[in-house]
């Protein structure tokens, strides 16, 4: 177990070298220039590893209607990180007893109603909608770009509470996406050996909420679902940070969004997410706060 006195002294090691701006929040932080430029080079080199895949390219928005984020069943499954869109649709009355509960401290949130909206909670949700129907091959590819909210409030810099995801989505059968997971644990590793993180794979399991959430965990981790590419920020004892994780979904998605193959069958899917800010932390925390000293292959392989 990392102390979190850890998590502080990295987030203040990276606020004080220029990297991060601190908001009164854990978890949402201002990125700089230094951070977006390498931000830039590993979107730039994860394209370069997908540049065969003949991928359609999708950049969504970072919210999504809440019909097709129920039928994700993320929801169910994580009700404790799920961020829900709500606006105000009172009357002038209504408006002046809210600045009221406002002046007073109250909680003035319960004057709100729930909209159509939800926010993104993993960058490839939004996309499986688009494909409800039949699909027109056996081997849909996707390459998907957006920002995500996980309620996860923590002083930890690789652990945001609003971040970016970069996705590799296959949408088809079931042997395809099973190829898909786990040709791109490859891939990720050799993405992680590019940048010069020490990066090892290892089997995980999603934190799923609740009792039966427990159930899931280990049948995702006896079935193998779920591999993570964990790099060390916090020592050699401490556990390894996901800074890339190469799923197979199964049928969830295929099922839930009624997605066919065009024999008619129900679709599998599977994606690689590249957390963003989280590679730049660990590039960070493995080469040093200052860029002019990362290993010239590193600087040459993000551009810099």
């Amino acid at each position: 177990m990392v102390d979190t006195a850890d998590h502080v002294a990295f987030r203040d090691h990276l606020v004080e070298s220029g990297w991060l701006r601190r908001t009164s929040v854990d978890g949402v932080v201002g990125r700089t220039a230094p951070f977006v430029a390498v931000e830039r080079g590993i979107d730039a080199v994860v394209t370069r590893a997908g540049a065969d895949q003949d991928a359609t390219v999708l950049r969504f928005p970072p919210l999504f209607p809440r019909e097709s984020y129920l039928r994700t069943d993320y929801l169910a499954s994580f009700p404790n990180l799920s961020g829900s869109i709500h606006t105000f649709e009172g009357t002038d009355r209504d408006a002046v007893a809210l600045l009221a509960q406002q002046a007073a401290g109250e909680d003035w949130g319960l004057s709100l109603v729930t909209t159509d909206l939800m926010l993104v909670s993993a960058s490839c949700h939004p996309s499986y909608e688009l494909f409800a129907g039949q699909l027109e091959s056996d081997a849909v590819r996707l390459d998907i770009e957006g920002w995500c909210f996980r309620r996860e409030p923590s002083p930890d810099p690789a652990r945001a509470q609003a971040f970016r995801q970069r996705e590799f989505v296959f949408i088809g059968t079931p042997d395809g996406a099973q190829a898909h997971r786990d040709e791109w644990v490859t891939r990720g590793l050799a993405v992680m050996a590019e940048l010069g993180l020490p990066a090892v794979s290892d089997v995980a399991n999603d934190p799923f909420f609740g009792r039966a959430g427990r159930m899931l965990a280990a049948n995702q981790i006896e079935e193998v679902l779920k591999i993570e590419l964990l790099v060390p920020l916090y020592g050699a004892d401490s556990p390894g940070t996901a800074l890339v994780s190469s799923n197979c979904h199964r049928d969830h998605f295929g099922v839930n969004f009624g997605i066919t193959t065009p024999d008619g069958e129900i679709a599998h899917t599977a994606c690689v997410g590249f957390g963003i800010e989280r590679i730049v932390v660990g590039l960070v925390r493995h080469h040093g706060p200052r860029i002019e000293d990362w290993p010239m292959p590193v600087r040459e392989a993000l551009g810099l």
